[in-house]
């Protein structure tokens, strides 16, 4: 394993750890996507991977090398390891090239060109970060960093700040500039779609424990528990022989007629489709259409009972 976090536990207030006894591992070159709501300790914990946080026991492994137990703390500068933060801090008075080598080790500098080219941005080296848009900025950021050949590159938040019209496009950028540089990476967003679009695992995280560590498919077919199948995406509760079950939007049908009736409360325009918003039972059911419907509209659906999700009783709260 390349990265490996044996037992990590990092709290303020022993009463209240941030993270307790986390366990995971990533291959090398693998894109890992780190999810939770705000507040759980997301950022924190790449601050502990970087060694710009300590912690208070466990262990973190890189590349062979312990970077972290309770006899050993390698500091930050010697860990070999890039951050991309989400503001991505360019010096503003020095040009792109000079952001890109400052502080530089000379034995780096043949690989300059090359990143220039994988990150298209030979046309702008001599441009200050106010010249540069926010994507230019960001994969300025994401040059730098790789340049230097680390073993970990970690992303926090660094799509945030992007508009959405190029927001989609510099994602698939930084995914083949960090796959052509076969970089392990751990990646913290607050967006879904992210995670699924370029994570090879994702790992959800909640009350300072591990959730469940996985691929995007699993994740989101299979989730363990009932805060992982939220956290991914809508879902649907679904009353069955005195049980409830849970069925994801994408997975329904709109039939002329079926057993499941639905009141239908909105139609709203995503693009391809429209997403429903819709009453069945008292309960609020999202569906997808290639047309709208009007409000108080009557449809009918059909799902396959195989793509019912169960959870035990105590989960039904996170719903």
């Amino acid at each position: 394993m390349h990265l490996k976090v044996n037992n990590l536990v990092k709290f303020y207030n022993k009463e209240q750890p941030l993270i307790s006894s986390l366990n995971f591992s990533v291959e090398k070159g693998e894109i890992v996507s780190f999810l939770g709501e705000s507040g759980v300790g997301k950022s924190t914990f790449l601050k502990c991977i970087a060694g710009l946080e300590s912690i208070n026991s466990g262990s973190i492994e890189l590349n062979e090398k312990v970077l972290n137990n309770k006899d050993i703390f390698v500091p930050p500068q010697k860990r070999n390891i890039g951050f991309v933060f989400q503001d991505y801090p360019l010096f503003p008075h020095l040009t792109l090239k000079e952001n890109i080598v400052f502080n530089l080790d000379k034995r780096f500098l043949k690989k300059l060109d090359y990143m220039l080219d994988l990150t298209n941005l030979n046309s702008l080296i001599k441009r200050y970060p106010h010249e540069l848009s926010g994507g230019e900025q960001q994969r300025a950021c994401i040059a730098r960093a790789l340049i230097r050949e680390p073993d970990l590159l970690l992303l926090d938040e660094p799509f945030s700040s992007l508009d959405a019209g190029i927001k989609h496009s510099i994602i698939d950028e930084i995914y083949q500039i960090i796959k052509a540089t076969k970089t392990t990476t751990i990646l913290v967003t607050h967006d879904i779609k992210d995670s699924l679009n370029i994570a090879d695992k994702i790992l959800v995280f909640k009350a300072g424990k591990l959730q469940q560590y996985d691929n995007p498919v699993e994740m989101y077919c299979k989730p363990a528990n009932c805060y992982c199948a939220r956290i991914l995406g809508g879902i649907n509760k679904y009353e069955k022989e005195g049980e409830s079950y849970y069925i994801r939007a994408e997975k329904i049908k709109i039939e002329e007629k079926s057993k499941i009736a639905l009141i239908v409360k909105k139609s709203l325009f995503q693009g391809k489709e429209y997403s429903i918003t819709t009453d069945y039972n008292g309960e609020t059911w999202n569906v997808f259409s290639l047309k709208p419907f009007k409000k108080e509209e009557v449809i009918y659906v059909s799902f396959e009972e195989e793509d019912l999700i169960f959870f035990p009783p105590h989960c039904h709260n996170y719903f």
